[in-house]
């Protein structure tokens, strides 16, 4: 038997929090063409609210016949509401972001007659351009410019203080903040990330020298766990900077922030499986996630172009560190002349093998990473309570398998192509990856939730000082303090972009410290979230 916690009404409104609410209704005389469709089908689609803004909730009748249905609770955001009778619903005033709308079927006694969950994403502001093919052919005509321009001696001054990696991540933003193309609405980085990226990795690793990067010594493990005890830290000192000083500023929503700022945490130590299993695990409200989704990618991107801009001048940033970079630059001097010994002019059919390599170890990484990942859901309560539900993720056995792969081809005959350019297609996948990241920064987002941010750019902060602190302490050199934190905070997508960017040899180095980020990400956010609830 179910108790009904809520009672009937022709409309009602929730209180999604700072006095906005989300108002379901019953619909009469529905005119079908000022409204979008949600139904069960339509699970995962995209809506843009600016072409309109009402949602008609379209059930089967199939969830109507199985048993006689007298009223129907609407569950969303944690919050019931009940209507007589089976009645059509207009949802009016969703906040952009991911939607979660639980809607069950009750009989005449209260009892379950049937329920279904629908899952589905708004976007404020319909794009110029929402054609992927238009949106790729803006980004490869970024890229080309600024490649030309790079190598034009015109532009040397320029590109002296503006590395040209970072436009290649601040220019699509730009687009992106625009409403040129649209990265929430793409499905650039999704292609790219689960695609590109595992042929990068492949081809990237072929030319591996497992002994060098053994001799990279201990510092990069060093400044990993300095990352991670950055991010652990700072989310409780950053949310009692704020709340101590400003509590008004939190406004009716404080005693639920850091349920919210949980899930950055998990992003920011392992990525979106860790993500996830803190939403769950404290129980983040969807309206709250979704506001710290834009608040984790964007802090995470602003980071990303500060390190990408530093690895254009780690050789004074390492004589700040007074660091001793002489392993590193050992390993990029060792691999530079590797490829000229074996250099040559790649032919088509060189071309069609790298590419044979790169894309068909993608392919068999997926493979075996459907195998495995599924093996691993199956004990995810297991894995829940030692905090390794990232083992449940198939990208992150994706990216486990075609690291592993590209290690393995480099002791065969095949590692003879990186004199063909095999490390140079690698490096072409990872800027296609680098661009549609840039896709997902919303230069314009702070405005809408400025206090969140400030929290999420005193954390930030709090991080990047304490790898700097380690770093200087131990003498590490720059890349480590960048590769340590981008691990971290960008994970397995990002880590090796960061790592490419001071040389594509090093690529490995950051795949490796992500991976491990996905071992420590949960139990270091679990601690992290723990410390945060106390303050408040």
């Amino acid at each position: 038997m179910i108790i009904l916690l809520g009672f009937s009404s022709s409309s009602h409104k929730i209180n999604i929090g700072n006095n906005y609410f989300v108002e379901f209704t019953e619909a009469i005389n529905v005119n079908k063409e000022n409204t979008q469709l949600i139904t069960k089908e339509n699970n995962g689609a995209k809506y843009f609210l600016d072409e309109k803004s009402d949602f008609l909730i379209s059930l089967n009748q199939e969830f109507y016949f199985k048993k006689e249905i007298a009223q129907l609770k609407i569950e969303y955001n944690g919050q019931e509401i009940i209507f007589n009778g089976t009645p059509q619903i207009i949802v009016k005033g969703l906040p952009k972001g991911e939607q979660e709308i639980i809607i069950t079927g009750l009989d005449i006694n209260g009892d379950l007659a049937n329920t279904t969950k629908l899952k589905f994403s708004t976007i404020e502001i319909t794009p110029l351009f929402k054609n992927d093919a238009i949106a790729i052919g803006f980004l490869l005509l970024l890229l080309a410019i600024i490649f030309y321009t790079s190598n034009h001696k015109s532009f040397s001054g320029f590109y002296k203080f503006v590395p040209a990696l970072l436009l290649c991540y601040f220019l699509p933003a730009i687009l992106n903040s625009l409403h040129i193309i649209s990265g929430e609405y793409s499905r650039l980085y999704f292609i790219s990330s689960r695609y590109l990226l595992p042929a990068s990795l492949v081809l990237l690793c072929l030319s591996i020298d497992l002994k060098e990067i053994i001799k990279l010594g201990p510092k990069a493990l060093i400044m990993f766990f300095a990352g991670t005890v950055g991010i652990v830290i700072g989310g409780p000192i950053a949310l009692m900077i704020v709340g101590g000083l400003f509590p008004e500023w939190l406004g009716a929503d404080a005693t639920e922030v850091w349920r919210g700022l949980a899930t950055v945490a998990g992003s920011w130590i392992g990525g979106g499986a860790n993500q996830t299993a803190m939403k769950e695990i404290f129980e983040t409200p969807n309206a709250l996630f979704s506001k710290m989704i834009v608040v984790d990618v964007l802090v995470a991107n602003v980071w990303m172009a500060f390190l990408l801009y530093g690895a254009g001048i780690n050789k004074s940033i390492n004589k700040k560190l007074k660091a001793d970079d002489s392993s590193i630059e050992g390993l990029k001097e060792k691999m530079q002349s590797f490829v000229a010994s074996i250099a040559r002019i790649p032919t088509t059919s060189d071309l069609i093998i790298i590419a044979g390599i790169g894309v068909g170890g993608a392919g068999l990484s997926h493979i075996l990473s459907e195998l495995v990942a599924p093996f691993f859901s199956g004990m995810k309560a297991t894995l829940a309570n030692y905090g390794l539900t990232s083992l449940t993720s198939g990208f992150f056995w994706l990216i486990v398998f075609s690291t592993i792969i590209g290690v393995v081809l480099s002791f065969t005959k095949l590692k003879s192509y990186e004199g063909a350019g095999a490390s140079k297609m690698g490096s072409l996948f990872l800027y296609v990856l680098v661009a549609a990241i840039g896709t997902h920064m919303d230069l314009k987002a702070v405005a809408e939730s400025p206090i969140l941010f400030a929290i999420g750019g005193i954390w930030m902060l709090i991080h990047a000082l304490f790898l700097i602190l380690i770093a200087f302490i131990i003498k590490a050199p720059f890349f480590f303090v960048a590769v340590g934190s981008q691990a971290n905070v960008g994970g397995a997508a990002s880590a090796p972009v960061v790592a490419s960017a001071f040389h594509p040899s090093l690529a490995p180095v950051g795949v490796l410290l992500a991976v491990l980020g996905y071992a420590v990400g949960t139990g270091a956010a679990w601690l992290c979230a723990v410390l945060m609830q106390n303050i408040i």
